[in-house]
């Protein structure tokens, strides 16, 4: 039975693939240093081997890759604002991170990485929508490390034969989402808020749109990045999206049916390092991996709005 290695396990989108693993009964390993993911998220994975530790650390890079078949390597500092604040500890969970699992993946024989790159790397070109064929044209210091990423994936496999896969996500939502951080998905934030009845904050005038991601295509995404031959896409970036955009007025709108809430939305000035429109041309993806999205954004968000009740945020 194969042996994969999720980093960034509790964490939303590591919990989330390590889950479908763990039900399909493939043999799984994980590891974290809980900077941002949650003991709490470990709860249901006790059949994982777990691991507690910081990727920055080679030691443990090579603790965890051990046996190890394939990678899913989703740990990072996942924000645009706290890279602009911090933008060294970025680099480290981002950069120095990635670069040490590599190197161990490659002295422990691991086949193949599959690696959660982000769409800042496409910055705030008008051009939508975002093909992998574009040039890079990262703002943020988080951007910046991502891509970074994407560069050592494709040259771990142009000079050591290592497969890798990297996924560019667009704005993924769902169950197990932490809506508590500052630095916490837009959606997330705005389930919690507009729950609890209270006031949600948009930065700029509302028009900002995303191409939200319900987390079951990013986990379909993976497990198929995973599995379809190397010939097809060793090496290779491509989106992992929708292709559809929302924007954040029309988002509150949606969510006010969803959840009853009636009051205001305050807006506040754009951020540094946001980007305006992000879409996804997701028709690379559909011919090398045969993805499709299978939940839209609205069920999507019905889902998550479920569950955001369902552990008693906001009510």
């Amino acid at each position: 039975m194969a042996k994969y290695l999720v980093t960034g396990v509790a964490g939303f989108i590591g919990r989330s693939i390590a889950t479908a693993l763990i039900a399909r009964g493939d043999s799984v390993r994980g590891v974290d240093n809980f900077s941002t993911g949650k003991r709490a998220n470990l709860i249901g994975l006790e059949a994982m081997e777990f691991i507690e530790g910081d990727l920055a650390n080679v030691a443990v890079c090579h603790e965890a890759c051990g046996g190890v078949e394939v990678i899913f390597h989703q740990a990072a500092l996942p924000s645009v604002p706290r890279s602009v604040t911090d933008p060294i500890a970025s680099n480290v969970a981002c950069v120095d991170a990635t670069v040490n699992l590599l190197w161990a993946a490659k002295e422990a024989g691991v086949r193949r990485v599959v690696y959660a790159a982000s769409s800042s790397a496409y910055g705030d070109t008008p051009t939508l929508p975002k093909h992998e064929e574009m040039l890079p044209n990262p703002i943020s210091p988080y951007a910046v490390a991502k891509l970074a990423g994407e560069y050592y994936m494709q040259s771990f496999y142009k000079v050591y034969g290592l497969e890798t896969v990297a996924l560019r996500y667009f704005n993924v939502f769902g169950p197990y989402q932490d809506p508590t951080s500052q630095y916490s998905g837009v959606l997330a934030i705005f389930c919690r808020k507009m729950l609890a009845g209270e006031v949600p904050t948009i930065y700029g005038d509302g028009e900002t749109s995303r191409d939200f991601t319900f987390i079951q295509n990013t986990v379909e995404g993976n497990l198929l990045a995973a599995s379809v031959p190397a010939s097809l896409v060793a090496g290779k970036v491509m989106n992992v999206a929708t292709g559809v955009r929302i924007t954040l007025n029309e988002v509150v709108e949606v969510l006010r049916g969803i959840t009853g809430y009636a009051g205001p939305v305050k807006y506040e000035p754009e951020r540094a390092g946001d980007i305006k429109h992000s879409l996804a041309d997701i028709s690379l993806a559909g011919e090398l991996l045969g993805y499709a999205p299978s939940v839209g954004f609205r069920d999507g968000l019905e889902r998550t709005v479920a569950w955001y009740r369902k552990i008693e945020i906001g009510g």
